[in-house]
């Protein structure tokens, strides 16, 4: 979407020559920033026109992390927005106006070889399609099931190491980029730091990520290497019960992200 930029129209309204788009949302928020976590300045009824002035990424909202700031300069889930793509239709969002995660789009997309391997160690290695220890279908290196029989897995069964590996570099990006659409730009972390979260989210789960304590006080700017040695210890329970190897694997996801390293991950990657 262009907008006129020419001073004889700068004090005309800009909804008179910007394209507007429907909210397809009942009562959808507008807020001070591209995430579900900042303040509400006002709130749109289904099918009101908006002009979005530029977007960003942040917290996702249904597995679509853009946000859509409007000319009334809050931000909005662009999935409540109709506007007819699946992806952007204008320029980003300049600077830092916003926190969520990997705003700029600038942090590590792919976690380092020690966070690979680490999920690899933790989730062991299948190479035909089998029930995991809470009864999931999973096969490779912790790659869930999405069809039966894994059928939209791209690699020949069984599975070498080899082309596992492959599969599991081929999952851990959706996974490092929905922890980073939960933290803001406040949040820094280091390789190792962002390796060992990566592989904490690949294991409970992205929605679980997002609503986490963890996150939460990471975002306040609490010391990272303090909240992870508090928080992660915590998810150590799937099927109502305690695993201990879920407890051996927090413990190695602490040690990861507690490693030194001067190569930055988040948000912006070195």
């Amino acid at each position: 979407m262009k907008l006129f930029s020419l001073a004889l129209f700068a004090a005309l309204s800009a909804t008179s020559f910007a394209k507007t788009y429907p909210v397809t949302g009942n009562t959808v928020n507008c807020r001070s920033g591209p995430g579900t976590s900042y303040s509400v300045k006002k709130s749109y009824k289904k099918g009101q026109n908006v002009s979005i002035s530029c977007q960003t990424s942040g917290t996702s909202v249904s597995g679509n992390n853009i946000w859509d700031k409007t000319s009334d300069g809050c931000y909005i889930a662009d999935h409540y927005v109709k506007t007819g793509v699946n992806g952007y239709v204008t320029t980003k969002c300049g600077g830092s106006s916003g926190g969520g995660g990997g705003s700029s789009g600038s942090y590590c997309k792919k976690i380092n070889t020690a966070g690979i391997n680490l999920v690899a160690q933790w989730e062991g290695f299948v190479a035909r399609p089998k029930p995991d220890p809470i009864g999931l279908p999973t096969v490779g290196y912790g790659h869930l099931c999405q069809k039966k029989g894994c059928a939209e897995v791209k690699y020949k069964f069984p599975l070498s190491k080899t082309t596992a590996k492959q599969l599991l570099s081929d999952d851990l990006p959706k996974y490092t980029k929905c922890l980073a659409g939960y933290l803001n730009s406040k949040v820094k972390l280091n390789d190792n730091q962002l390796a060992a979260l990566t592989s904490w989210t690949f294991n409970v789960g992205c929605g679980n990520v997002k609503t986490s304590t963890l996150v939460k006080r990471l975002n306040k700017g609490e010391s990272p290497n303090t909240v992870a040695g508090q928080e992660l210890p915590k998810w150590r329970m799937a099927g109502g019960r305690v695993m201990q190897g879920l407890v051996n694997r927090r413990k190695a996801e602490i040690k990861l992200f507690k490693t030194a390293s001067s190569k930055q991950a988040y948000p912006k990657c070195q």
